[in-house]
């Protein structure tokens, strides 16, 4: 008789995961400067999960014990049926949390689908209130429409929104006042990210461009009382909250506070990569195994289980180098 396939994932670490990143397209209607080269060849769809497949892996990392499953991109709404899957991912009952990381381009229109879809929380990337500045970042975003996003999703009530920055020196860096005053006014929550090493990008220096999340707060300082919270959501991100409001601040800081001691979650690419870190390329493929094997559920979460004895203990970003992932953001999931 089989040994029963065990029902929580486990690192050799003895880190328990418990959050799945899904990236379900590498295309994106935005070509942020961080994200994408702004001349990108995306994959043939042949070589991207289809929504089935998608759903089955899901399915599958929820029956490993997986309570959180965030749907990312590119920008994921721009998927044919994205929708759709979103729905059927949400009903899948062992599901605690489905969540959303998009540039808010549609949100206008898909806002209410999507809480009708289940989802609870959306974070939104949002990196400049100045709309020249939205442009030259984006490359194609127009801030407005993204804007008109933000107030839809607001207006249809989901558990929490949040923006996510990714400061660049001498670029935006002069905006984190400004960019937490417009969270504090929708009374929705931000976090600042310090830009992470993936791909080659030619429009700015990476090391020249670093600006570290202790000179973020020292700037926050100067307008902001921030309280040292303990609340978290899953994600890397270490909170304050604003003194007089309901607005928390986060700091993702791979390079000036790792975090990888408390990594919970693993990726999914589009294409079927199960990648146990962000920041190596230890990975398995997934689609391999679904498509010579279909309907095999116990061999697919046989294989998920055996990554988690290939998980690194840590990234090994190097922002002063030349990045030893040559896969862009887009491609990684957002």
């Amino acid at each position: 008789m089989s040994n029963p396939i065990p029902t929580q994932l486990f690192d050799r670490f003895g880190r328990k995961v418990d959050y799945l990143r899904m990236s379900i397209t590498d295309r994106c209607d935005f070509r942020c400067v961080y994200c994408m080269s702004e001349e990108m060849t995306f994959l043939p769809r042949d070589q991207v999960l289809s929504l089935e497949e998608l759903y089955t892996i899901a399915l599958a990392f929820t029956e490993l014990g997986v309570t959180k499953i965030r749907i990312t991109g590119g920008e994921p709404l721009v998927r044919k049926g994205a929708l759709e899957l979103l729905a059927r991912i949400g009903q899948i009952e062992r599901l605690h949390e489905l969540v959303l990381t998009t540039n808010a381009s549609q949100l206008a229109t898909m806002a209410l689908p999507l809480k009708n879809a289940g989802v609870k929380r959306i974070n939104i990337s949002l990196d400049t209130l100045d709309p020249a500045k939205f442009k030259a970042i984006t490359r194609t975003g127009d801030l407005h429409q993204v804007k008109r996003g933000i107030d839809a999703a607001c207006d249809v009530g989901f558990e929490r929104i949040k923006i996510n920055s990714v400061i660049l020196k001498d670029r935006n860096h002069q905006e984190v006042v400004d960019l937490v005053q417009f969270a504090v006014d929708k009374n929705i929550d931000i976090s600042f990210i310090e830009e992470m090493p993936l791909g080659i990008v030619s429009h700015h220096d990476r090391s020249a461009s670093y600006y570290s999340s202790d000179c973020i707060k020292a700037d926050l300082a100067t307008h902001f009382s921030l309280l040292a919270s303990t609340e978290k959501t899953g994600g890397p991100s270490v909170y304050y909250k604003v003194q007089g409001s309901q607005t928390r601040v986060g700091f993702i800081s791979p390079h000036s506070a790792n975090f990888c001691n408390t990594c919970n979650r693993v990726r999914l690419t589009v294409e079927g990569r199960l990648l146990l870190c962000l920041g190596n390329e230890h990975s398995v493929d997934l689609k391999e195994i679904i498509r010579a094997n279909p309907g095999d559920m116990d061999l697919l979460k046989q294989t998920i289980l055996a990554a988690m004895q290939i998980k690194p203990e840590k990234h090994e970003f190097n922002i002063h180098e030349q990045p030893i992932i040559l896969r862009h953001m887009s491609v990684t999931g957002g």
